[in-house]
Formats: C-alpha cells, structure tokens, sequence
C-alpha cells in the first residue's frame, strides 16, 4: 500500500481525510484507486490526457513526479500539492 498525502482542497473528495492508502503498482494505478473509492478525485489531479494538471504536483518521497506511469515500490509516500490562488 502507498500512503498518499491528500492538499486542503481535495478533502471534500475523501471526506474530509488528508491521509489515505491505495494500491497500486504505478503512480497511475494508485490514482485510479483512489478514484475508484473518491470519485472525481483523479480528474481534479490528471487531465484528458493523463498529463498532470498544471497547477497540481505530485511528489514521491522527496522527488517530484512528472510521469504518471513511473513504478512505486508499495510503500513509499504520494504526496498530491496543488497550487492555491486569492486574493
């Protein structure tokens, strides 16, 4: 399982949770996890493409993700940022 770290303003989609585990042998395949229990949540992360968002950032570990494709070991940490914006 993959612990994945969810921004302030995905919580509406996992009820409220900032920490949630998924399965999963890729970075993708995590995500379609989590969709698959908080409907919407990928489509907020990936566009229709399956490039990620502009204004989102996924990190694993430490490094910065860029490929959605990219292998996890099972048990490293997904950490999902997306930019906040105001004024």
């Amino acid at each position: 399982m993959t612990r994945v770290l969810i921004p302030s303003q995905l919580t509406a989609y996992t009820d409220g949770a900032t920490r949630v585990e998924a399965q999963g042998a890729t970075i993708a395949a995590v995500l379609d996890d989590l969709d698959r229990r908080f409907p919407g949540l990928k489509f907020r992360v990936i566009d229709e493409q399956d490039r990620v968002r502009p204004h989102m950032k996924l990190f694993v570990g430490q490094d910065r993700a860029h490929d959605i494709g990219a292998a996890l070991a099972g048990h490293e940490e997904l950490m999902i940022f997306g930019a906040l914006s105001g004024g």
